[in-house]
């Protein structure tokens, strides 16, 4: 089961937009992140992020699939 954004999100404040997956990665791990937030974010269906929505839609595009 994957997270949801705003769960997400609080492991994500503060980094600078654009992004790449593993500038998101190392984020949340440096913030606390536990393995679930960090399986969610690998499983991320996209590379490139262009703020924090788009971090938002690729997690709903996780639970539409």
């Amino acid at each position: 089961m994957t997270v949801n954004p705003i769960q997400l999100q609080k492991f994500l404040g503060g980094i600078d937009y654009p992004t790449k997956k593993q500038k998101l990665l190392d984020h949340a791990k440096r913030a606390g992140a536990d393995d679930r937030v960090m399986k969610t974010l690998r499983s991320l269906p996209r590379d490139d992020f262009n703020s924090p929505n788009d971090v938002s839609e690729a997690i709903g595009d996780l639970h539409a699939g």
